[in-house]
């Protein structure tokens, strides 16, 4: 663990804190806004603006960090921003207040994820890209653990009580705002680049960027394309018998087998290569969704969340390390910016689609179609030649 530096640790921690707080809001988000008058198109309309916004964001602030030379200012005030917009969901209870604050909660995330990450990077080498993403990512994924849980023994107690939980949401929220200030900013080589950054300069790094990163982005947002919302496998569970409980314990089960797989998906990644790794996961996801489709029995499906955990552990941070790994140390925050923004806006249309296939031809085909798009993707990345650029990798 001596490859763990006190900035991963804390970084880490900062995410548990988060999202233990976004996740102790997730099971009952649609509850509670049906409940101060949204309708069911309203809420997808703001979860769609959100979305958005943080995906747009990430890559103009993953371009701002870069040219400032500077990380830890971006996730401060990215993760304080998310921290407020908690409270303010119970505070203020009219529509455009609360488009307000739950836009305001993803532009946090616009404003941090680039940077953060480019500091998880920095904070690692080549030979521990893997580990280091994937120790984060079991950490963050732990707060989706640990949130829920609080959550559902909260309502248990107090079935109803919507508005309290938003309040309680804060404190974790807080405890990540009050880490960020253990952060130091690393000195760096990197030159500051006085010149104004429009909010879609980003989109020039894709024709400046190197060959192999438009190569694999390319395969990433593909597989993004019909990587729909976790909701339509929880809506298949739901159809195969389990209550509402049953349910969100199933999205804890999931969360908790990613926890507890990344770090060592990370470790197995440093040693046989990201790309391999990444096509690993990719296995486990088009099985589980081809198992989804097939199978109604609760014990398979079970089975079926457990191998979803692992494939979120052997792709989620991967990808990210492999990013950072065959592009140029001065546009790392740009560079995962500028995916994770474009893969954002993917994820919506990949929901969409879903949705529309679900509606016209069934469930199962939606599934079966995610699974055979799922292997194109493997055939591509297994035929994507590596290619190693000056300062950079691809494995």
């Amino acid at each position: 663990m001596k490859y763990i530096s006190r900035t991963v640790w804390v970084l880490s921690l900062v995410s548990l804190f988060t999202d233990t707080a976004s996740e102790m809001l997730y099971p009952v988000m649609p509850i509670y806004l049906k409940s101060i008058g949204f309708s069911i198109v309203l809420i997808g309309i703001l979860e769609g603006l959100a979305e958005a916004v943080a995906g747009l964001s990430k890559g103009y602030f993953g371009k701002l960090s870069d040219q400032s030379a500077r990380r830890v200012p971006f996730v401060q005030i990215g993760y304080t921003f998310s921290a407020i917009s908690k409270p303010m969901m119970a505070i203020f209870v009219y529509p455009l207040w609360i488009f307000f604050a739950r836009t305001l909660d993803r532009f946090g995330k616009g404003i941090r994820t680039g940077a953060r990450d480019a500091i998880l990077s920095d904070e690692a080498t080549l030979k521990t890209k893997g580990k280091i993403f994937g120790f984060h990512r079991s950490m963050d994924t732990l707060g989706a653990v640990f949130g829920p849980l609080f959550a559902l023994l909260y309502l248990y107690f107090y079935p109803n009580n919507y508005k309290t939980l938003f309040y309680i949401a804060f404190i974790p929220g807080i405890l990540a705002v009050i880490s960020t200030s253990f952060l130091k900013e690393k000195k760096t080589k990197l030159h500051k680049i006085k010149k104004a950054v429009s909010f879609f300069s980003f989109l020039n790094y894709w024709k400046e960027s190197p060959v192999v990163y438009r190569k694999v982005v390319i395969g990433l947002l593909f597989f993004t394309l019909f990587n729909s919302s976790d909701v339509f496998l929880l809506l298949k569970a739901k159809q195969a018998g389990l209550s509402d409980t049953q349910v969100i314990g199933v999205y804890i089960f999931y969360n908790l087998i990613y926890a507890l797989s990344a770090f060592p998906a990370g470790i197995i990644a440093d040693k046989i290569g990201l790309k391999k790794m990444f096509i690993i996961g990719l296995v486990f996801f088009a099985v589980v969704y081809l198992g989804m489709g097939f199978s109604t029995n609760l014990y398979i499906i079970m089975g079926l969340f457990l191998l979803y955990g692992i494939y979120a552990s052997a792709t989620e941070g991967i990808s990210k390390a492999w990013i950072s790994n065959i592009t140029s140390k001065k546009d790392t925050a740009t560079a995962i910016g500028t995916y994770a923004g474009f893969q954002s806006i993917f994820t919506m249309l990949a929901s969409s689609f879903a949705g529309l296939i679900w509606y016209k031809f069934g469930a199962n085909t939606s599934f079966f179609v995610t699974s055979f798009a799922t292997s194109i993707v493997i055939i591509y990345f297994i035929f994507l030649r590596e290619i190693k650029s000056k300062g950079s990798i691809l494995n």
